[in-house]
């Protein structure tokens, strides 16, 4: 009996065992259950916010907004003009006929006409790269890193960054120490259509960097340029702006005086700095990956520009490098609109004034044909200020070609000086 007993008891706490392992292991799944579903819901809301970023990133990446794809097409026509062969200054000497300029004003020449970008008046830094010899290393500028040469893009010689990490600085006379209190630089620089690398400009003082600008080499990837900088009493700066670059060339301008700092893109401000440390030099950086594709020609320093009315008022004449031309002919390029607009404004505010407008070429190329292009050319810039309404009385044209040089042309940075527009007070 007693045995009986005690085998219903063991039975009786086995049950009573059972049930509370089965109650804890339901408590358990139940508790996991619980977990999975926060988990799932934690997970569900995270790949809501992932899609919701990289929709906002495929819109900007690809460019869906409406504005966008008006500046886009915009931007298209400009490079339908910029992508033709460039010459390395105003004047780069004689090949193909002169032709006369389109009247009126494109829309390619009205964005540039908007910009406030004004070329320096006393030219540092000019590097002719047509020059070279291809597959050098270009003679002008000293290499801080990786493989650089000079190649050919589209017909025309530029400067390369071949591969992996780029680094190039101007070959100075005083390496860290060459930017004035004021000044410009000025370069074309190319976006392929892929590449998955970017570009970095780096301005430096002769203790430390003070800026350096980012934005992405491939064509219309990112679409914007960030900055970032220090200002004098050492704080530090940023910001970012669309810059959309389709495939092809595109100018990039920027302006340093005493403490503020702008940048363009093809005639467009993307940049607006009002305090920034001086810098002293600079170098440019690619990181390019996926093997070329990287181009960048026409690179020009200058000291900062004087008012064209000071200038005048001061020597009965001014010098201009903002007016250019394509490459043996007399058709204005469209970033040339915006030192037009600003002599149409001077002789607008001044209503006495008149001009002489005479263009001047180095002493690249015959003597004859440099006289021809820079007749064409002085005329072609009067046509253009009298399609901009100048009355045609107060403009004359003078091509002086090779004749007036104001500067030694056996280098670089003298022919670029020769190669000019004088508006000459009458």
């Amino acid at each position: 009996m007693m045995k009986t007993i005690r085998l219903f008891f063991a039975f009786a706490l086995l049950l009573l065992g059972c049930s509370i392992a089965q109650a804890q292991l339901g408590r358990r799944i139940g508790a996991a259950m619980e977990r999975a579903a926060e988990n799932a819901v934690t997970r569900q809301a995270e790949r809501r916010t992932d899609e919701a970023v990289n929709k906002a990133i495929d819109d900007a990446f690809e460019n869906k907004s409406e504005n966008e794809s008006k500046n886009n097409n915009s931007n298209n026509n400009n490079q339908q003009q910029s992508n033709a062969p460039a010459n390395t200054g105003n004047s780069g000497n004689a090949g193909s006929a002169a032709q006369t300029p389109q009247q009126g004003v494109t829309a390619a020449e009205m964005a540039y006409a908007k910009n406030d970008f004004v070329p320096g008046d006393v030219i540092i830094f000019d590097d002719d790269v047509s020059r070279e010899k291809m597959g050098e290393f270009p003679s002008q500028w000293d290499l801080v890193q990786g493989n650089v040469e000079v190649a050919s893009v589209n017909g025309e010689k530029a400067i390369l960054f071949v591969d992996g990490q780029c680094n190039i600085t101007p070959l100075m006379k005083t390496p860290k120490n060459y930017l004035p209190e004021s000044f410009t630089i000025e370069l074309d620089f190319y976006a392929p259509q892929k590449t998955g690398g970017y570009w970095e400009f780096h301005l430096h003082s002769q203790k430390e960097r003070v800026c350096y600008l980012s934005w992405w080499g491939e064509a219309n990837k990112g679409k914007k340029i960030e900055a970032f900088w220090s200002t004098p009493s050492d704080e530090g700066r940023s910001s970012s702006s669309n810059a959309d670059l389709s495939v092809g060339w595109h100018r990039l301008s920027m302006s340093f005086n005493q403490r503020a700092f702008k940048v363009y893109i093809d005639g467009v401000r993307v940049t607006n700095v009002p305090n920034m440390k001086q810098p002293s030099w600079f170098y440019i950086y690619t990181s390019n990956p996926n093997d070329g594709g990287y181009y960048i020609r026409n690179i020009r320093i200058a000291q900062g520009a004087v008012p064209l009315y000071d200038r005048m008022m001061n020597d009965g004449k001014f010098i201009t490098y903002g007016i250019t031309f394509d490459v043996g002919k007399s058709v204005i390029k469209p970033e040339s609109m915006g030192e037009i607009n600003r002599i149409v404004t001077l002789m607008t505010e001044n209503p006495t004034l008149k001009f002489s407008v005479e263009g001047h070429t180095d002493s690249t190329g015959g003597a004859a044909a440099n006289q021809t292009l820079s007749e064409a050319r002085s005329k072609a810039i009067v046509d253009k200020l009298i399609s901009m309404g100048i009355a045609a009385d107060r403009l004359k044209s003078a091509g002086k070609g090779q004749t007036s040089p104001i500067a030694d042309n056996g280098t670089d940075e003298g022919r670029a000086k020769n190669r000019r527009v004088e508006f000459i007070k009458l």
